[in-house]
């Protein structure tokens, strides 16, 4: 399982520090209310860049999790860009990519897609520049297909991979060839957009990166890093 802010230092000149504060299965509503958000915005100075990508857990069902797209979600989201924008900072909204959700006849369902809309809509409304990644991964979702998606998404046979001895069927979490071309996407489009001066972005074109090249953290170290970035709920900064 990869996120694609884990691999997205690879297309960035190594003078450029990336701080993936990516959590799984948090929304912009939990993310934010378990102190993650603030531990941030206490870090950020002045030029620095807060990209800011949630969907998948916003449409969870539970109360911790779940906003509606033109209501809570967007509300959410602006505490984050307020936040940015407060430390002089500039934040950047990437829509979330889309699941692997054909349906029997090999259609693409769009599970995400009002999310993407509100995000966009919030995007026009604040100023916020924006990377549609949302649309990208359609694009690419369809063109490979329902078999073609198994490589990008976490889809393992039993003994394929050693952390899933009996094996994984996930259509939301990607593999890592998956998370390098979603982090390719977005530097290049930050990039072509003028969001960040081009020559910050780097090795577009370099086709496949070694695992080790990939941001992995050994289990203590990411721990630590987790619990070390959040802020105490109540707590006065």
């Amino acid at each position: 399982m990869t996120g694609w802010g884990q691999t997205m230092q690879l297309f960035l000149h190594p003078e450029i520090e990336v701080v993936n504060c990516a959590r799984h299965d948090t929304s912009s509503r939990s993310f934010a209310d378990s102190g993650r958000l603030q531990w941030i915005l206490d870090q950020l100075i002045p030029g620095d860049y807060l990209l800011v990508s949630f969907a998948l857990g916003d449409k969870k069902t539970d109360a911790e999790r779940h906003t509606k797209p033109f209501g809570s979600y967007q509300d959410q989201l602006r505490r984050y860009i307020e936040g940015a924008r407060d430390r002089l900072a500039h934040p950047v909204l990437v829509t979330g990519h889309e699941r692997r959700t054909f349906d029997p006849h090999g259609n693409l369902r769009w599970s995400l897609g009002q999310y993407a809309m509100a995000m966009r809509e919030l995007a026009a409304q604040t100023c916020t520049p924006l990377v549609d990644l949302h649309a990208q991964s359609l694009d690419w979702w369809n063109q490979l297909g329902p078999e073609g998606t198994k490589q990008i998404f976490l889809q393992l046979e039993p003994g394929e991979h050693p952390n899933h001895p009996e094996g994984v069927s996930d259509d939301t979490q990607l593999r890592p060839v998956g998370a390098v071309e979603c982090s390719r996407f977005v530097t290049r489009s930050l990039a072509e957009q003028g969001i960040v001066p081009p020559h910050w972005v780097v090795n577009l074109e370099t086709p496949q990166f070694p695992p080790e090249a990939l941001g992995w953290l050994d289990d203590a170290t990411y721990e630590a890093l987790a619990h070390a970035r959040t802020v105490p709920t109540g707590t006065v900064r």
